[in-house]
């Protein structure tokens, strides 16, 4: 024998409804930020960078430029933000001038797995690796010219000064065995700059 369905209590409508109407928000908030990202000529997050370029890096950045790479990647600002991989700005404090001239005329080879755009077959940007090897370098260059300030997301040095919130959660949240184990290394300016060394120096390994 079939029992009839109950019908849903006032707080079961309200739930579901909440929970609905939150659903459609968040699909209609990451439709918006697709199109804000896709049409927007600014940078999702304020990315703190800057450039002293040579002359070669001069030269690289006209060619990137001119080659089209652009389409694909935002460097000094200009460009996409579209992709993973598409803010070049601040590269050169993670990634060293071999080894972008070395993805640049060997992609797979050098990146050690399949890319998306720059693989031979790629329609998009298979012709960067047939591009002049001096071209390249001059890219390459170029690129590892566009370096992190200190702060920035992109860069391997936390800011400078406190962090207020990060230090109460820490006081509040951290086991006690942490705060007798570990110190903070902003009370010891030699320490501190050894560790921003060492985290620039492994970002910049291959």
């Amino acid at each position: 024998m079939s029992q009839n369905k109950q019908p849903l209590k006032p707080g079961e409508k309200i739930l579901f409804t909440v929970a609905g109407a939150f659903v459609v928000f968040a699909v209609i908030a990451f439709i918006v930020m697709q199109i804000f990202m896709a049409n927007s000529d600014k940078p999702l997050f304020e990315t703190k960078t800057h450039a002293s370029l040579s002359a070669e890096g001069q030269l690289g950045s006209r060619l990137f430029r001119e080659s089209g790479c652009t389409t694909c990647h935002r460097a000094l600002r200009n460009g996409t933000n579209m992709g993973r991989t598409a803010d070049l700005d601040g590269i050169g404090s993670r990634r060293s001038l071999d080894w972008m001239y070395a993805f640049l005329t060997e992609p797979v080879k050098n990146y050690g797995a399949q890319t998306i755009d720059h693989a031979p077959g790629q329609r998009s940007a298979a012709y960067v690796a047939q591009m002049p090897k001096k071209d390249l370098h001059a890219i390459a260059t170029f690129l590892s010219e566009l370096i992190s300030e200190q702060g920035s997301s992109s860069a391997a040095i936390p800011p400078k000064g406190d962090s207020p919130f990060i230090d109460s959660m820490v006081e509040t949240w951290a086991p006690k065995e942490w705060k007798e184990k570990y110190r903070d290394i902003r009370d010891d300016p030699e320490t501190l700059r050894q560790a921003n060394e060492k985290a620039t120096k492994e970002l910049q390994q291959p």
